[in-house]
């Protein structure tokens, strides 16, 4: 939870690359000050519109830092990379798992739409385990139809489901895999299926098993219902789409003269220790 700071005085950190010069909110995050850019919390989080009503004047200052407590400082810095790296507005992403989890994490927390669809993107571009991406997805509600590729997996093992692996799965999923696989085995006597022919069955099962039918027509009439029935409050967005371009927020700019004076900024501030109340 997001909340102003209170009474008392700390001696902290400024973050050597978050603590912007420019920035026009301060957050406190384990002892480490961040100022970066307001725009995007308010363009994309309805839970930071909120957060940001309760205190007015929170984090408009490093006195007055916004205070972030469940979050790391090292996984509020890979969440922040999403807007500020050079590396992701040239569209080279080589992070590993571990980072889009935790951008995942994150954005899902903070309702980050843009974010989130962002780091599902990048996942599924990743070789997760199936049990894990199982396990990931539907802790964060994310699209089952993303999850077909691992539950064919798991039916097609020749190893048993171990204790430690049927913990970490739902009862319901569990279920649901037995009798995919046991379909599909059933199916397959007394036919010579090709892998191909074999493969498509067990798809059609788990599409069956899985409701996965059911499922995409809801999220398609979702989406129509969204696009056709628009908030009437809300304002064309002049910045782009959110998260998903990278941009750096307006007056920053793109030149490669405002790049290196924004780096010039951000050494500046490498090391400095501030004091906040908090």
């Amino acid at each position: 939870m997001a909340h102003g700071s209170q009474n008392g005085v700390s001696r902290m950190n400024c973050h050597p690359e978050y603590y912007l010069k420019d920035g026009n909110i301060t957050f406190h995050v384990e002892g480490t000050l961040f100022r970066v850019h307001r725009h995007f919390f308010e363009r994309e989080s309805q839970f930071f519109i909120q957060e940001f009503a309760k205190t007015p004047q929170g984090g408009t200052s490093d006195t007055s830092a916004f205070r972030l407590d469940e979050v790391t400082a090292a996984d509020f810095t890979k969440f922040l990379w999403v807007w500020y790296s050079p590396l992701y507005r040239r569209g080279s992403l080589t992070e590993p798992k571990e980072h889009w989890l935790t951008i995942l994490e994150l954005s899902t927390k903070w309702q980050f739409l843009d974010m989130q669809k962002l780091a599902i993107d990048e996942l599924e571009k990743l070789n997760i385990e199936p049990i894990e991406k199982i396990t990931t997805y539907d802790k964060h509600k994310i699209d089952k139809l993303l999850l077909l590729p691992a539950y064919k997996l798991l039916c097609k093992r020749t190893t048993r489901i171990t204790d430690e692996e049927g913990e970490k799965l739902k009862v319901p999923t569990l279920l649901r895999i037995f009798e995919a696989r046991d379909r599909a085995r059933s199916a397959a006597e007394g036919r010579h299926l090709s892998s191909a022919d074999a493969d498509k069955e067990l798809e059609r099962i788990l599409i069956e098993v899985f409701a996965l039918n059911s499922h995409a027509t809801n999220q398609q009439g979702a989406q129509s219902q969204t696009k056709s029935d628009p908030d009437p409050n809300s304002k064309p967005n002049p910045n782009g789409n959110g998260a998903a371009n990278g941009h750096k927020p307006s007056g920053s700019g793109s030149s490669t003269q405002n790049d290196k004076q924004q780096q010039k900024d951000a050494d500046k501030t490498k090391g400095t220790v501030c004091y906040s109340v908090y």
